[in-house]
């Protein structure tokens, strides 16, 4: 099964871009594990400097910022 990850802290950007990324897997009605990374050595791990960051099967696809679900939907149709 494919894997969403949404690696951060836990702050409010975070927060918002781990609900997104909910809201774009159920939109588009696809089986995908929406996975919340808060760990900060696996955050570092993954080579990540800035969060909040989105993993789409083990590959980081997005850093510093919070993408909308839009973006997402766009990502995870590629």
């Amino acid at each position: 099964m494919a894997t969403i990850e949404v690696l951060g802290t836990g702050c409010a950007k975070c927060k918002r871009l781990l609900a997104n990324a909910e809201q774009a897997v159920k939109e588009l009605n696809v089986a995908m594990d929406v996975v919340k990374v808060d760990e900060l050595d696996q955050i570092v791990e993954r080579g990540v400097m800035l969060t909040p960051a989105l993993s789409i099967n083990g590959e980081v696809v997005s850093e510093g910022r919070v993408l909308d679900v839009k973006e997402i939907k766009r990502m995870l149709s590629e």
